[in-house]
């Protein structure tokens, strides 16, 4: 049997965690090889170099592309992803993969996209067809999507949204989103082991904060997460911290909090990547999350567990119940509505409209048998 080469191209350690199910199904099979290509923040000490997290989960990183710039602002990451796309060309002509697996939006992951549509390879894309209108990870996925000749969308809303952008039916498929099947098939840290992983008290009410730039936003970044975590600091709420991504913007997110957390060890802890075995734990056992990360409107249901969204970057994107949408200036009194117990129980009551954890195993059926071919043929409504 010839097996089909799967080439996984992963920039950040938080769409590594998506990928993580479906890589090691994959692994597994023997009808494939999968490559891995990892890029951008996993080479970074900066954001915890978390390629060796890769590594250490038992997989042969096949290509390791050091794109990143250290210099945070909008012509950094337009360089950074001008080098992923050079770096990628001689990576994909070494390995030369049947199929380039994608998820997301991000910078790198366009670059991925284009080098492939260039040199003729097939992409197959996770994650399509949803709506972000505060960040340019919009016209980035929307892009990618056109790029791309297999699609793998989390509800059927966002199917019917990647067809109406032309793309035919019979390439498009609905199968939840991966994130949900690290909750239902990964063993979770007791609360306990979680302390004792982040050598740090867990003492109610504590919030996950994970917050990223509006990339679009008029508003300088700095004077955003500044009234964040003065509203944070009068709220009396622990905090466990984890760093922004690599956009525009992201250091200086980075550099406020590490600050911020200085001034109350006890209370605030950051952590530059906590991975996906902690990340999730820390959702099941901490009492609310709060920030922009599309982890809160994806995942943070499976949980039962009150979100506080902050600002436009995630506006679009469709939601259960136990998001509560703000802006920065109401962020104090909806924290207070998000620990209440009466939106307590209303969170219990919720089902996760993203799926119930078996999206890795569809992705990687339809693979198999999939007929993925790079000519394309506009489908008109």
């Amino acid at each position: 049997m010839i097996q089909r080469k799967i080439c996984v191209v992963t920039g950040t350690r938080a769409e590594y965690g998506l990928f993580l199910p479906i890589m090691k199904i994959i692994q597994s099979s023997s009808c494939f090889e999968l490559q891995i290509v990892a890029t951008t923040m996993h080479f970074s000490e900066e954001f915890g170099n978390t390629y060796k997290q890769i590594e250490e989960d038992g997989f042969f990183i096949n290509e390791k592309i050091e794109n990143l710039l250290s210099v945070d602002g909008q012509s950094s990451i337009a360089k950074s992803t001008g080098l992923a796309t050079i770096l990628l060309s001689d990576a994909f002509s070494r390995i030369e993969p049947d199929v380039v697996l994608l998820l997301g939006d991000r910078f790198e992951t366009h670059a991925a996209a284009t080098t492939a549509m260039l040199m003729n390879i097939p992409i197959a894309h996770i994650h399509g067809g949803e709506i972000t209108e505060g960040a340019i990870d919009e016209k980035i996925r929307h892009s990618i999507t056109k790029m791309s000749s297999l699609h793998f969308a989390s509800i059927e809303e966002y199917r019917n949204r990647v067809i109406q952008m032309g793309e035919s039916p019979d390439t498009v498929f609905t199968v939840g989103a991966p994130g949900i099947d690290n909750i239902v098939n990964m063993g979770l840290l007791s609360k306990s082991e979680l302390e004792n992983e982040l050598d740090w008290k867990i003492n109610k009410p504590t919030a996950l904060f994970t917050y990223h730039s509006e990339t679009l936003a008029d508003v300088e970044v700095l004077e955003q997460i500044r009234q964040i975590l003065l509203i944070i600091e009068n709220s009396d709420i622990n905090v466990l911290f984890t760093y922004s991504n690599s956009d525009d913007g992201g250091r200086v997110i980075n550099k406020e909090i590490d600050d911020f957390a200085l001034k109350n060890k006890g209370k605030y802890l950051v952590v530059k990547s906590l991975g996906q075995l902690k990340y999730l734990s820390a959702m099941k056992h901490l009492d609310l999350l709060i920030g922009n990360t599309s982890s809160g409107i994806i995942e943070a249901a499976s949980f039962n567990k009150p979100v506080v969204n902050i600002g436009d970057r995630q506006l679009g994107r469709i939601q259960s119940e136990n998001i509560i949408n703000c802006k920065i200036k109401q962020l104090r009194k909806h924290i207070e509505k998000a620990l209440s117990k009466g939106f307590y129980k209303k969170c219990n009551d919720i089902e996760n409209i993203y799926g119930r954890g078996d999206a890795a195993q569809k992705i990687v059926e339809i693979l198999k048998v999939q007929k993925i071919t790079t000519t394309k043929v506009f489908y008109n409504l």
